[in-house]
C-alpha cells in the first residue's frame, strides 16, 4: 500500500506541472495588456513601459515560465498581485478555507441526500419512489447551479427572509451556497447510485440471497449497497472538480470570500498572478482529492486489497 500511494504522489507531480505549463501559457498570450488597466487610460508610454520592465513582463516567455514554476516548486511561492500587491500565497491559503468547506459540505449532502435518493429509486423501481426520486435528479442535472443559487435567494432571502443573501459570517451563511452547488451533484449520484443498485439487485448471487431466506434489508445491507458503492465512489472523487469549479460562481453569487471570487477577481482585472495561482492551487487540491478517492477504493474494493495481499506474501516468501 505503501508503494501504491508513493507511486500516485508521483504520478501528481507531470499532471500539477502540466496544468502550470498550461494556464502560465494562456495567460501569456491572451491579447491585451494588465499594465494599461493597473494605470489607467491617462498612463503614458513611457509610464507603461516603466511598469512592464519592473514587473518583468518584457521578458521572452521561457524566462518567466521558468521564474515563475522555479519560485513555486523551490519556495511555494506563486507571486504577488499586481493589483493588490499582496502575497498571492498568502491571499490562498486564507481564502482556501472557506471554498473547502463549501466543497466538503457539498460531498457530505451528494452522500447523504444523493445515495439514498439513489437506493430508494432501486429499491421502489418503476414505482412512485422511482419517479419522484428521478424527476428530482433529472431537475438537478438539468438546471446550472447558478440559476439554482438565484432562485434559492429569491425564495428563501427575499421572499421568506429565512437566510442571508450574501456575505460570510455564522454557518447560516452556508447553507443556500452548498445546496446550490451540491444539487447537480446530487442528482448525478442519485441516477449513478440507482444504476449500480439496479445492477447489483439483479445478479445471481442477491437472489441466491433471497432465496435462502435472508430479509430484504439485510440483503440491501449487506450484499447489494457495498458492491453498488464501488462506481459510485468513483463518481464522488470525479464530481470534486465539478464542486470546486462551481465555487467560482456560487462564491460570486453569494459574495464569499474564497478562492473562487479571488479567481474572478484577478479575471476582471487581468491580474495573471491571480489567475494563474488560483487555478494551479485547485488543480492541487483536486488532484489530492482524487489520490484520497483512489485510497479508499483500494480499501473497499476486495478485489484491490487480495491484489496488495498477494504481493506481501510473495515478498515475505521471497
Amino acid at each position: 500500500m505503501g508503494r501504491y500511494v508513493l507511486r500516485r504522489l508521483l504520478q501528481m507531480i507531470p499532471v500539477v506541472l502540466g496544468v502550470t505549463i498550461l494556464v502560465f501559457t494562456i495567460m501569456y498570450f491572451i491579447p491585451g495588456d494588465p499594465v494599461k488597466i493597473m494605470l489607467g487610460p491617462e498612463a503614458t508610454h513611457d509610464q507603461i513601459e516603466a511598469m512592464r520592465q519592473k514587473l518583468g513582463l518584457n521578458d521572452p516567455y521561457l524566462v518567466r515560465l521558468g521564474k515563475f514554476v522555479g519560485n513555486i516548486v523551490l519556495r511555494f511561492d506563486f507571486g504577488e498581485s499586481w493589483v493588490y500587491n499582496t502575497p498571492v500565497t498568502v491571499e490562498l491559503l486564507r481564502r482556501f478555507p472557506r471554498t473547502l468547506t463549501i466543497a466538503a459540505v457539498c460531498i457530505l449532502l451528494q452522500i447523504l441526500v444523493g445515495i439514498p435518493l439513489g437506493i430508494l429509486a432501486a429499491v421502489k423501481h418503476n414505482g412512485w419512489g422511482d419517479r419522484i426520486a428521478m424527476f428530482i435528479a433529472l431537475f438537478g442535472v438539468s438546471m446550472p447551479n447558478f440559476w439554482i443559487a438565484l432562485m434559492l435567494v429569491l425564495f428563501f432571502s427575499v421572499r421568506l427572509g429565512w437566510l442571508p443573501p450574501y456575505g460570510l459570517g455564522g454557518p447560516e451563511h452556508y447553507i443556500l451556497p452548498c445546496i446550490a452547488n451540491a444539487f447537480p451533484g446530487i442528482a448525478t449520484q442519485a441516477r449513478q447510485t440507482r444504476s449500480s443498485m439496479l445492477e447489483v439487485i439483479r445478479s445471481d448471487y442477491i437472489t441466491t440471497a433471497r432465496a435462502k431466506g435472508m430479509s430484504e434489508f439485510r440483503i440491501l445491507l449487506r450484499h447489494a449497497l457495498p458492491n453498488a458503492l464501488l462506481p459510485v465512489i468513483t463518481v464522488i472523487g470525479n464530481g470534486m472538480g465539478m464542486l470546486l469549479a462551481g465555487t467560482v460562481v456560487i462564491e460570486s453569487i453569494f459574495s464569499i470570500p474564497g478562492v473562487g471570487m479571488y479567481l474572478v477577481g484577478g479575471i476582471n482585472n487581468r491580474d495573471y498572478a491571480i489567475v494563474q495561482s488560483s487555478v494551479i492551487f485547485l488543480a492541487i487540491a483536486f488532484t489530492l482529492v482524487m489520490l484520497l478517492v483512489d485510497l479508499m477504493y483500494a480499501f473497499i474494493d476486495p478485489r484491490i486489497r487480495a491484489q496488495f495481499a498477494s504481493r506481501k506474501r510473495r515478498k515475505h516468501h521471497a
